[in-house]
């Protein structure tokens, strides 16, 4: 089973969800909460997989709870760090960076069809990003026009080819087959490896970019302008 925490100031956002997921026969809703303050204890308490989040919450919002989270992981907690994907009605990019910078592993807007909600769960559980199509159009436009159309910014390109000169050659081309929107078995038969090797690939990628899932692996291959 997979197990769901349902972050949302509104509980009938809430209330839909849970019925959404419910009819998934590998889901389960394991506890809810109205605010990001609360997610923490919640994570201590119930162990969930993964926490769908809304962005904009009254009190601690999505984007400062989803930091903390990370942190643990960043502190050697990872069983105390689900991945998060957020939910929300907009979509603003810089809003969307921000949430795949703070090491969210997905991006949804709620209006997505539950479906695809559901298969999204299903998705980031295996380690693959989740992005709505409107959202993954809107995000590489940002990232690879920058906000003046002229590309991104001079910071933001030369901190991610530094990034990526730590990689070996090998590990660069997973990198960038992962920004192309690869899947593990994808990568595997492009390069001619097995997928147990991608995966270990991808785990010292992330270890040396000092990122903490596939996305923002694939935000800095773009910014370093190689996808």
């Amino acid at each position: 089973m997979i197990r769901v925490l349902l972050v949302d100031d509104d509980p009938l956002v809430r209330s839909g969800l849970r019925l959404m997921l419910s009819g998934a026969d590998d889901i389960e809703v394991v506890a809810e909460a109205a605010d990001g303050g609360e997610v923490l204890a919640l994570v201590d308490e119930h162990a969930p997989d993964l926490v769908l989040m809304d962005i904009r919450m009254p009190g601690v919002d999505g984007l400062e709870a989803t930091r903390l989270l990370r942190a643990r992981a960043h502190a050697g907690e990872p069983a105390s760090a689900p991945a998060v994907v957020m939910l929300t009605t907009f979509k603003d990019d810089e809003q969307i960076l921000t949430a795949l910078r703070a090491g969210a592993a997905g991006f949804l807007l709620k209006h997505t069809p539950p479906a695809e909600i559901v298969a999204a769960v299903r998705r980031v559980k295996a380690g693959e990003p989740v992005l709505s199509p409107a959202v993954t159009e809107q995000l590489i436009a940002r990232v690879t026009q920058g906000g003046d159309g002229t590309g991104p910014r001079r910071p933001e390109t030369a901190e991610a080819r530094v990034r990526l000169d730590r990689l070996g050659d090998r590990e660069r081309e997973v990198a960038v087959a992962v920004g192309q929107g690869r899947t593990n078995a994808e990568i595997a038969a492009e390069l001619y490896m097995s997928v147990a090797t991608v995966k270990a690939h991808v785990s010292h990628i992330l270890t040396k970019l000092e990122h903490t899932n596939r996305v923002q692996i694939a935000l800095t291959v773009h910014y370093a302008g190689l996808v």
